[in-house]
């Protein structure tokens, strides 16, 4: 007299893999926000009138590659962890083949600049003439500290 035995479903915690390979949700790629970054941000800001896309294409934000409904709403997504993370994250240089070649053993290591991210400016002030910057930051060379054990006697 047991009890009906339920079916074991393989991969049933797996919920947060299944969102992140769903194409419908799917965002863009640091490398790829980082070549846009390089190449062509004014443009990204200032898009033609797309009928299709979220606040007809206006309110984009470049860092995140999102677009949003109004400059309010774009403006309230700068405050927001999500953004932060995704700031944070491009502060790295992207992962390329060269270092890939380095990791294998042909070549010798060099770690990754690290890089100055500003949020991108409103559309008011890409009016005024401000525009957007990608900096190296200055690396920090390590301290050597003297040691010298002293011996009592």
């Amino acid at each position: 007299m047991g009890m009906v035995q339920k079916r074991k479903k393989m991969h049933s915690g797996d919920t947060h893999l299944k969102r992140r390979w769903r194409v419908r949700n799917r965002r863009r790629d640091l490398d790829q926000i980082d070549a846009d970054l390089q190449t062509k941000p004014e443009e990204l800001v200032n898009q033609n009138v797309d009928m299709e896309k979220p606040g007809f294409g206006q309110f984009y934000c470049i860092h995140c590659a999102k677009y949003f409904i109004d400059d309010h709403a774009m403006q309230a997504h700068f405050k927001t962890k999500v953004h932060k993370r995704r700031m944070k994250a491009l502060e790295a240089e992207p992962y390329s083949i060269e270092e890939s070649e380095r990791a294998a053993g042909r070549g010798s290591y060099k770690a990754p600049k690290k890089r100055v991210i500003v949020t991108q400016p409103s559309k008011d002030e890409i009016v005024q003439g401000k525009r957007i910057k990608l900096e190296e930051k200055p690396q920090k060379t390590p301290k050597k500290k003297n040691r010298q054990m002293k011996m009592e006697t």
